[in-house]
């Protein structure tokens, strides 16, 4: 059977949000080690546990899980876009999430400032958008791809936070033919439903794609539900058990040439 369509994810998939996210948490608590003479490892550890924590209290947590937005994520995005009424919540509580979560964090390490934790919030957030990282085979492997198959960004998130992602790399949208966003369309991977819809925007049977991505329990489960083959980009050497079993495991993207071509 031909390959006629590959889907990417996004996040940390084509975009390094993990360095990203990463960069932005140490220079933020480094700046809080030189005012309070506090451990900067330790305060990312503590406001990344306090931000887990405070996030899953919300009774938006249930909408974000299904959507698939990540408590960092919570910690730079508006909330601007998307249709449901969840939206609308998160938007209002995305400026007190960010700064509770400094100041339950710094508290932690014995430090009560909220104005601080209100600077670090800020300063936390622009640091995150500062830095759109891309993987440096990104736009070589989508170069090569274009033209011989139909190509799909399926990504989980809120509409307004990935349509920031995509505006910070501007030349990366142009490749898709489509793209499907969780939070736009009301419901994100490993949900079948949002498979069948990129399949049927694409045309193709299931066994005519590829889904590629780096979450196990989003990617891979969720093509491994439609019959769609599966691609787990799996950079870190990260350990899987026997439960969600990819078709494909690769370490870097120019490696998919090879499956097409084996496939084809």
């Amino acid at each position: 059977m031909t390959i006629k369509a590959v889907c990417f994810d996004l996040d940390d998939t084509l975009l390094w949000d993990e360095r990203s996210v990463q960069e932005a948490f140490e220079t933020v608590c480094q700046v809080a080690a030189r005012i309070k003479g506090i451990d900067a490892v330790k305060l990312e550890e503590a406001v990344r546990q306090q931000a887990r924590e405070l996030y899953e209290s919300y009774e938006t947590f249930p909408f974000t899980k299904l959507i698939g937005i990540n408590p960092f994520e919570g910690l730079w995005a508006n909330f601007t876009a998307g249709e449901q009424p969840e939206f609308r919540q998160l938007q209002q509580l995305a400026p007190v999430y960010r700064k509770e979560s400094w100041r339950r964090g710094l508290l932690q390490l014995g430090v009560d400032d909220v104005a601080l934790a209100e600077q670090l919030a800020e300063q936390f957030a622009a640091e995150r958008r500062s830095r759109p990282h891309v993987y440096e085979e990104t736009f070589r492997i989508l170069e090569e791809l274009k033209g011989s198959v139909k190509l799909l960004l399926l990504t989980n998130g809120c509409p307004a936070l990935q349509q920031e992602k995509l505006d910070g790399v501007p030349q990366l949208s142009a490749f898709f033919d489509h793209i499907v966003i969780s939070g736009k369309f009301g419901v994100g991977k490993p949900d079948p439903s949002i498979f069948h819809h990129a399949l049927e925007l694409l045309h193709i049977k299931p066994e005519e794609g590829l889904m590629v991505g780096d979450k196990l329990t989003t990617d891979i489960k969720g093509a491994n539900s439609v019959n769609m083959k599966s691609v787990w980009i799996n950079r870190n050497g990260k350990k899987r058990n026997d439960e969600i079993i990819p078709a494909y495991e690769i370490t870097h993207l120019s490696e998919l040439h090879h499956i097409i071509e084996s496939l084809n």
